[in-house]
C-alpha cells in the first residue's frame, strides 16, 4: 500500500533537519515513533498509518534518517536492532554491523601510524542496509519500494549533490526488486543481492580500488546480518535487554547489577549521593568493557562471568561512598577476583567523539523495535551516492588486545539500543546518540523510569551527568580519571558537593547526549513517546 497523498505531502514538506523544541513528545493508542529528524519520524508514522507494522515503520524511519540525520548516520553505516516479535512472544537482535575488510590488517595500520579517524581507509563493510532488509524479511509486511518511498521524497527535494545520486541508486534497487513479480520476500533478497553481490558492489569495489580504499567486492559479497538472542539481566523486577559484547551494551547490565545493591530512590534523584554512586558503578563496568569486550566470533569474552551477580557483589564493594576513584580498575571475572592483577596500560592517538542517531517504534499489534543507527560519514563512494562510515577507528592495533583489528572482525561499537520488559512484555524502548555516553544516558533513563517513576517526556529531559573515566571508543583516547560531567542547568551547589567527594567536575555546554524513549502501557497498550528537544529529537504517535 502506498502512502496517502496527504501523508506524502506532509512528509515532503517537513524540514530535512530537526528543529529544536518542536514535536518532541507524542501519545497514541495505535503506533508511535521517536527518532532524530522530523522527516524520519514522519516516514515511520506514514508507513504505520498505511497499515505497516513496527518493522515496516522502523525500516522507513531508518532509511529516512540517512537523509535527515546524514551528519550522524549514513546509508553505508551500521545499525544494531532489537526486535520484540509479539506473534512469537520473543526478543531477537539483528547484528547490523559490518566487519573489517580483508585488507584491513594490523600490519597495514601499524605502517600507517594508526587507524585513520576519517576517510576511505576507515570504512567497515556497510551493515545497515542488509539489517533493514533482514528486518523487513523476518518481521515486516511491506516491500523495499514501499518503505523507501518517503526517503526518495526527501532525496528528491534535497540540495546536496549526493542526494540525486543516492536516489538513482535506490531506484535501481527498486527495479531489481520488481523481478520478484510480487513475491515480497524474494524481492527483498534481490535488493540485498543487487547492493552486496551485484552492480552496486562492483561499483563500490571499482571506486575503492581507484581511491586507495580497502573494501573489495568479496568483502561486500560475504556480508550477512546475524540474528542473536539478547543479553539480559533482571533489575528491580524488570528484564533489561541488550546486544552482545560486539557492542558496549553489557556494560549497562553490569552497572545495573552493581546498583541493585543501593537504594537509589531513598538517596534521591540527581542528589550528590545518587550521582556519585552511579558514576562510580559506571567506572567499574567501563573498565571491564575496555578490557574484555570484542567480537565474540574472534575472542572468547567471559560474558557469563562478567554478569554473574557474585561478581557484581564483589565489585560493588570497591565503591567508596566518601571519595571518587581516580584509577581504572578492571576486575578478573575468570578467577572471581575483584581486581585484575595487570591491567593493560595502553592508550591510543585519540580523536573526537563521534555521534549517531536514534529510532524506537511500536505498533498496535504489540511489536516493538529499538535501533541505534550510525556511520558518521567517512567517504562518498563515487556516483553511487552511498556514504561509507569510518567505524574501523573503534578498533585498536595493539597486539594481544581483544579489540585489535583483524580482517573479517567487527569493531566493538558504542551503539546500544535497549528494550525493557515487564512480565515478559515490552514496557520501554530506548535509543541514545552520543558515543561513549549512550549507555551512561540509558542508565539514567532506566533509573528515572524504574527508580523514580518518571514518564518518558520527563525522563528524557531530566538533567544528565556522565564521565570520561574510560578508554575512548574512538582511537582510544586516554581516560580522564576522576572526571564527572554535568549538563548545564544543574544547581552550582551540586558541582561543589561532588568536587568535595573528589570528582573533577566539568559543566557541559550541551544537553549531554541525545535520548529517545517509548513506553507501552501494559494494560491499555497506549504509547507515550518522547525525545529530548534540546538534542533535536522528535516523536510522533496516533
Amino acid at each position: 500500500m502506498r502512502c496517502s497523498a496527504f501523508l506524502l505531502l506532509l512528509l515532503i514538506t517537513a524540514p530535512l533537519f530537526a528543529q529544536r523544541g518542536t514535536n518532541w513528545k507524542a501519545s497514541g493508542t495505535h503506533g508511535a515513533v521517536a527518532a532524530g529528524g522530523q522527516g524520519a519520524v514522519d516516514a515511520g508514522i506514514s508507513v504505520l498509518k498505511a497499515g505497516g507494522n513496527a518493522a515496516d515503520g522502523a525500516a522507513a524511519t531508518l532509511l529516512a534518517l540517512s537523509v535527515t540525520d546524514s551528519n550522524s548516520y549514513c546509508f553505508g553505516g551500521e545499525v544494531p536492532i532489537l526486535v520484540y516479535d509479539a506473534k512469537r512472544g520473543l526478543m531477537e537482535v539483528l547484528v547490523g554491523h559490518g566487519a573489517a575488510p580483508g585488507l584491513a590488517t594490523r600490519e597495514h595500520f601499524v605502517k600507517r601510524g594508526g587507524i585513520p579517524k576519517e576517510g576511505i581507509e576507515a570504512a567497515a563493510v556497510p551493515g545497515s542496509l542488509d539489517a533493514i532488509i533482514t528486518l523487513l524479511d523476518r518481521y515486516g509486511t511491506r516491500t523495499f519500494a514501499q518503505v523507501v518511498e518517503p526517503t526518495l521524497a526527501l532525496l528528491d527535494l534535497g540540495s546536496k549533490g549526493w542526494h540525486s545520486d543516492l536516489a538513482r541508486t535506490i531506484r535501481r534497487m527498486i527495479d531489481a526488486e520488481k523481478a520478484a513479480n510480487g513475491d515480497r520476500r524474494r524481492g527483498l533478497r534481490l535488493v540485498a543481492d543487487y547492493f552486496y553481490r551485484g552492480p552496486i558492489a562492483r561499483e563500490i569495489d571499482e571506486w575503492s580500488r581507484a581511491n586507495g580504499g580497502l573494501i573489495r567486492y568479496s568483502d561486500l559479497a560475504k556480508h550477512r546480518t546475524p540474528i542473536e538472542d539478547p543479553v539480559t539481566i533482571e533489575y528491580r523486577g524488570h528484564t533489561v535487554c541488550k546486544g552482545g559484547v560486539w557492542t558496549q551494551g553489557p556494560f549497562l547490565l553490569q552497572t545495573l547489577q552493581i546498583l541493585e545493591g543501593f537504594d537509589l530512590k531513598k538517596s534521591g534523584h540527581n542528589k550528590p549521593e545518587t550521582i556519585h554512586t552511579a558514576v562510580e558503578a559506571m567506572k567499574l563496568a567501563l573498565a571491564d568493557r575496555d578490557t574484555y569486550y570484542a567480537d565474540p566470533n574472534f575472542i572468547d569474552v567471559p560474558l557469563k562471568q562478567l554478569l554473574d551477580p557474585k561478581y557484581a557483589a564483589i565489585r560493588r564493594g570497591l565503591i567508596d561512598p566518601k571519595h571518587s576513584s581516580l584509577a581504572q580498575r578492571p576486575g578478573d571475572p575468570l578467577h572471581g577476583k575483584v581486581l585484575l592483577d595487570h591491567p593493560d596500560p595502553r592508550i591510543g592517538l585519540g580523536g573526537p567523539a563521534k555521534d549517531t542517531t536514534t529510532c524506537v517504534v511500536a505498533d498496535e499489534q504489540g511489536n516493538v523495535i529499538a535501533a541505534t543507527p550510525s556511520g558518521f560519514t567517512g567517504a562518498l563512494a563515487g556516483k553511487t551516492g552511498v556514504w561509507l562510515g569510518s567505524r574501523l577507528q573503534s578498533f585498536n592495533n595493539w597486539a594481544g588486545h581483544p579489540n585489535c583489528i583483524e580482517p573479517g572482525k567487527r569493531p566493538r561499537i558504542t551503539l546500544t539500543p535497549t528494550l525493557v520488559l515487564k512480565d515478559g512484555k515490552p514496557l520501554y524502548a530506548m535509543s541514545v546518540a552520543g558515543g561513549d555516553g549512550q549507555d551512561q544516558t540509558m542508565l539514567q533513563l532506566i533509573m528515572n523510569a524504574i527508580d523514580f517513576g518518571m514518564a518518558p517526556a520527563e525522563a528524557v529531559t531530566a538533567l544528565r551527568f556522565g564521565t570520561n573515566h574510560h578508554l575512548g571508543s574512538f582511537r582510544q583516547a586516554a581516560p580522564e580519571l576522576g572526571s564527572l560531567l554535568l549538563a548545564n542547568g544543574h544547581d552550582p551547589a551540586l558541582a561543589k558537593q561532588l568536587e568535595a567527594l573528589g570528582h573533577t567536575v566539568k559543566m557541559s555546554k550541551g544537553s549531554l547526549w541525545a535520548p529517545v524513549m517509548l513506553r507501552i502501557d501494559p494494560k491499555t497498550g497506549a504509547k507515550d513517546a518522547a525525545g529530548d528537544p534540546l538534542a533535536r529529537r522528535h516523536a510522533g504517535a496516533y
